[in-house]
């Protein structure tokens, strides 16, 4: 056997059993990345899109100017929930997509750009509520130590009351029901805005989408009236809820889970 023969041996079986090694981070199929393509594109891309932002900001205008209209025996507050609600992170959701990634790989490094441009509308709003003396309580669940890089992305897109008291992040729990009653303690809220429905009460955290819709359809009169819904198709307890689904089951398996939802004829 020649020298040349058995370094291209040695070589050829290098490089296969390189290639059978697992990367760190194994990549996400494409049909699975692209679950949220059309969404995340609509997102970025679609006037419609921005027409029901305004739309939703529109209405809770309406609501907020009727609500000053009546005496309260509490200062007045505003609720709103941060992520696709006043600030938009469909730039990481892009990446996720185009890098074949999922949460939370990488969401650390958007958070920390602080660099989430502002939900159509938004900041409109809720500087029109600031000049009504009006105060804004953000009460998201991103994590605790995202907190400061928050509160300057507020800031820096214009947002107003975006302090550490006005701020309130997740600290153990995703259910919001014990921040919002903190700020019930002192505050009259006349109006929740958010993109989820556990925005406006923990009765939507539920993960039996049946019961979600229950709830729902007897909760129907507050939805345009003290509940100002945003949208979001990217994500959401409403994928958790579907029907078998988990993010713990294979590619093939969640393909056919998310396929066998659709209603067709």
């Amino acid at each position: 056997m020649n020298k040349s023969f058995l370094f291209s041996l040695v070589l050829s079986v290098a490089i296969i059993l390189t290639s059978c090694q697992a990367p760190v981070n194994k990549p996400i199929p494409a049909n699975l990345a692209n679950a949220t393509l059309y969404a995340t594109l609509y997102q970025q891309q679609a006037s419609e899109y921005k027409a029901l932002c305004f739309q939703a900001f529109n209405l809770a205008s309406l609501r907020l100017e009727e609500e000053l209209l009546l005496k309260k025996s509490k200062p007045l507050a505003i609720v709103v929930d941060i992520d696709e609600t006043v600030l938009d992170n469909s730039p990481y959701q892009a990446a996720s997509i185009i890098g074949n990634f999922n949460y939370p790989i990488q969401w650390s490094e958007w958070m920390y750009s602080a660099s989430a441009e502002a939900v159509p509308g938004a900041q409109e709003f809720l500087s029109y509520a600031a000049a009504k003396k009006v105060e804004v309580f953000y009460i998201t669940n991103r994590k605790e130590e995202f907190k400061q890089v928050t509160i300057k992305n507020l800031n820096e897109t214009n947002f107003p009351f975006a302090d550490s008291i006005h701020v309130m992040t997740r600290t153990t729990s995703n259910d919001k029901e014990e921040r919002r009653q903190q700020v019930l303690a002192k505050y009259d809220i006349v109006l929740f805005v958010g993109d989820n429905l556990g925005d406006f009460n923990s009765i939507f955290d539920e993960t039996d989408a049946s019961v979600r819709t229950t709830q729902t359809i007897e909760n129907r009169k507050e939805f345009g009236k003290r509940w100002i819904v945003l949208p979001n198709a990217c994500y959401g307890t409403w994928l958790n809820a579907l029907p078998g689904y988990s993010n713990k089951i294979s590619t093939d398996s969640l393909m056919i889970i998310l396929k066998n939802n659709l209603k067709g004829f």
